[in-house]
């Protein structure tokens, strides 16, 4: 399974909006700055950030002094919850049913549930998301503060320093 890039972009660009706003209120983020900052293209990452507000991770405000900032805190955001923004909701396997073609295949029968590869497939799929849900945001902020330490102050200051 491969994940889109914007997965990748979304979720440092929300752990970047949770160092910004730590430092109290310095209104939304433009998305212009928050592509400058890993130098990404700012229309693409605007499509992710906008799948992120319609799920309602991120909330965006519009015209020249808007842009966007969190909708909800980094406890309650899970990296599941950004995946599912970004990719859909859609499971990683889809069973076609092959068998019901094969020799002794029965159209009455649904092999997405008798189906043994089905099954694992459908298996680890859920064991996947159970672990992607059990990951939030401020989990990761916090093994960054841990490895990495001036990443937050680096961070906030380069967005409160840097002209755009």
């Amino acid at each position: 399974m491969k994940l889109n890039q914007g997965v990748e972009w979304a979720l440092h660009t929300c752990l970047n909006l949770g160092w910004i706003e730590e430092a109290g209120d310095v209104g939304a983020a433009p998305t212009a700055r928050l592509a400058d900052f890993y130098d990404l293209p700012p229309a693409y990452l605007n499509k992710q950030l906008q799948a992120l507000v319609r799920e309602g991770i991120l909330s965006s405000t519009p015209g020249p002094r808007g842009g966007f900032r969190l909708a909800r805190r980094l406890e309650d955001i899970t990296v599941l919850d950004v995946v599912v923004a970004i990719e859909g909701r859609a499971g990683a396997f889809d069973c076609a049913q092959i068998l019901r073609s094969g020799p002794g295949g029965d159209a009455g029968t649904n092999y997405r549930e008798s189906c043994l590869i089905s099954q694992t497939m459908t298996k680890a799929d859920l064991a996947w998301r159970k672990e992607l849900a059990s990951e939030t945001l401020a989990d990761i902020r916090e093994r960054v503060v841990s490895l990495y330490p001036d990443t937050p102050s680096s961070t906030r200051s380069w967005f409160l320093n840097t002209k755009h």
